[in-house]
């Protein structure tokens, strides 16, 4: 793909105009760094000595960080706890500097919270804490009228359903919030997981990693084969009748699937510390890109660029928007 440096600076210039309202499950991530240079006496593990502790936004809320890292607003809706971890985790998204107004606090959930203990740079263990089950109706309808409250009051440019099966996104509020945008015209991007996979009908961009593409068809075939590849994909689009799939192939890189193309996209030479949140940051570019009617082979082009800039980060951490715009600039012109 070639273009010019005008065209992304004016690409890069556009995302700071856009809204995007994340709806789906949020965390915490939180860490513990240190260094490790012995083993324990009470049982053959190491010991981390503990230099620092860090609390960072997580799932959907990550989304919104990379959302928000490459110029453009996002408003995040939620359904959390009404404890501790959720007083910590709206705490969290004020002091990024983003609006709370979607966020929905229950007495019947705990906020997702996983501890990553870090040592000498390598994640060594990860505790987490969580409730899985679904929204009750009183929550699920308290939360799609927080949606269309949104929707009809703010601008909205796309709309992202960050699922992480945590209970957030139920299939009654896909089937609503769809509809709502489609009424809207408003472009509809997924990053599914495995429970909601085939309840996505009719949204505009479905992002699937490869894992959850074989699962949520409960198929497997040759990824490497292109043909079969392309033949699964078109078996998934017969049932959601999405507009566009791209499907993320780990070190293959990226494949977009739409009316006007079909594009694959090589992973670039990465020095891989970490692949956590890269897929929050695929689906937050490409929809930036969507919001702004590009092309397909961009879509593609700069999402995974984005996706693997962000592996070379220890932990999940949003893109950086001007090595990005620097790395895309030297690439693609």
């Amino acid at each position: 793909m070639k273009a010019s440096k005008s065209q992304l600076n004016g690409l890069f210039e556009k995302f700071n105009d856009l809204t995007i309202l994340i709806i789906g499950d949020v965390m915490i991530d939180s860490y513990y760094w240190g260094k490790v240079d012995r083993i324990s006496p009470e049982a053959p593990v190491p010991i981390v000595a503990v230099e620092k502790k860090e609390s960072r936004l997580g799932g959907a809320a990550n989304v919104a960080l990379n959302v928000k890292a490459m110029g453009a607003t996002p408003i995040l809706c939620s359904v959390i706890g009404a404890d501790d971890d959720g007083k910590e985790l709206i705490e969290l998204t004020k002091e990024n500097g983003q609006t709370a107004e979607g966020l929905i606090q229950s007495y019947d959930r705990r906020t997702t919270k996983k501890t990553r203990i870090i040592g000498n740079n390598h994640q060594m263990l990860r505790i987490d804490g969580e409730d899985l089950h679904d929204l009750n109706e009183t929550e699920e309808a308290s939360f799609i009228e927080k949606i269309e409250l949104i929707v009809k009051s703010r601008k909205v440019d796309a709309i992202i359903f960050e699922d992480y099966d945590k209970g957030c996104i139920t299939p009654s509020l896909i089937k609503k919030v769809v509809e709502l945008a489609i009424e809207n015209s408003i472009p509809t991007t997924v990053d599914p997981k495995k429970n909601n996979f085939i309840n996505y009908n009719r949204v505009t961009l479905f992002k699937p990693n490869l894992k959850e593409l074989k699962e949520g068809l409960k198929i497997d075939f040759n990824h490497r084969n292109q043909d079969e590849l392309e033949a699964e994909i078109a078996k998934l689009e017969l049932k959601l009748q999405n507009k566009n799939t791209l499907i993320t192939l780990s070190e293959l890189g990226v494949f977009i699937n739409s009316p006007k193309v079909k594009h694959h996209v090589q992973a670039h030479h990465r020095d891989i510390t970490d692949v956590s949140g890269a897929g929050d940051t695929v689906i937050s570019v490409a929809t930036l890109c969507l919001a702004l009617d590009q092309e397909p082979e961009m879509i593609a082009e700069l999402s995974n660029l984005a996706g693997g800039l962000v592996c070379e980060n220890v932990g999940v951490v949003p893109v950086d928007k001007f090595e990005l715009l620097e790395e895309a600039i030297r690439l693609f012109t």
